[in-house]
């Protein structure tokens, strides 16, 4: 009974994360052992937000996008009977409970050598994050924004090098298969670009694509799969486990 309520928890939370793969489950692994929502977080290379899902809604902006876009931070679900004293007025009945943990994973760009500064949006308010005690305040605006301090992330070369402009995905599987490669190239469509079967088992595509950094994974018998030869792993704004390639 315990080892099927373990698998249901895992099922529940990865569906809240919105990720399948096992590479999240160190994201899971520092949700559950939080008893309450803390200040932002850096777990390998992403920053872990959290707030109290006692708000109706919250969202996240950043200032390296101009304030442009809000994420929104989803719920934490636990098993009801690891539920702590602060969750209040819970049908026991519930299998799963809310933690009283809102989240939002962000992964933390490449070569970013400068302070994460952001805003929280909560239940339709602009304002500092409450629970971090760094900010600073926009001399110009008077905005006041809060900080987390980044490391200086150096990641290894990426493989996929092809000719200038140009992206070059690789993959092995057994000969006569179907292969596909999607990314923030294309909006994560995994049926539009198809790899060629350049030799028996060998699987390869080059894209044209403007100067940047992108994010991608291959499909292959209707399962997401990582580029086992590129080592530089993300996540996606989703929380999905990725791999990272730039063009110059």
């Amino acid at each position: 009974m315990k080892k099927l309520m373990v698998l249901m928890l895992l099922m529940a939370i990865i569906g809240s994360i919105g990720a399948a793969e096992t590479e999240s489950f160190h994201f899971i692994d520092y949700l559950k052992q939080l008893r309450k929502p803390e200040k932002p977080q850096i777990v390998d290379d992403a920053v872990i937000f959290t707030a109290s899902s006692s708000y109706r809604r919250v969202g996240i902006a950043f200032a390296h996008e101009g304030f442009g876009k809000i994420y929104w931070f989803r719920r934490f679900m636990v098993p009801n009977e690891q539920a702590g004293p602060w969750v209040k007025d819970k049908p026991p009945s519930d299998l799963y409970i809310d933690s009283g943990i809102f989240f939002y994973i962000f992964t933390i760009p490449e070569d970013l050598k400068y302070d994460l500064e952001y805003r929280l949006i909560i239940d339709g308010l602009w304002v500092k994050d409450p629970l971090n005690p760094d900010y600073r305040i926009d001399p110009a605006s008077g905005i006041s924004k809060s900080v987390v301090s980044i490391p200086y992330i150096k990641r290894p070369d990426s493989p996929n090098r092809g000719p200038e402009g140009t992206l070059t995905f690789t993959y092995y599987a057994s000969p006569g298969e179907t292969v596909t490669v999607a990314g923030s190239f294309n909006r994560w469509d995994p049926y539009m670009y198809e790899l060629k079967e350049i030799s028996p088992g060998r699987y390869t595509l080059s894209l044209y694509l403007p100067p940047g950094t992108y994010q991608y994974a291959f499909f292959h018998r209707g399962e997401r799969h990582l580029d086992p030869n590129n080592p530089v792993r993300v996540y996606t704004r989703e929380g999905k486990a990725a791999n990272e390639a730039a063009v110059k």
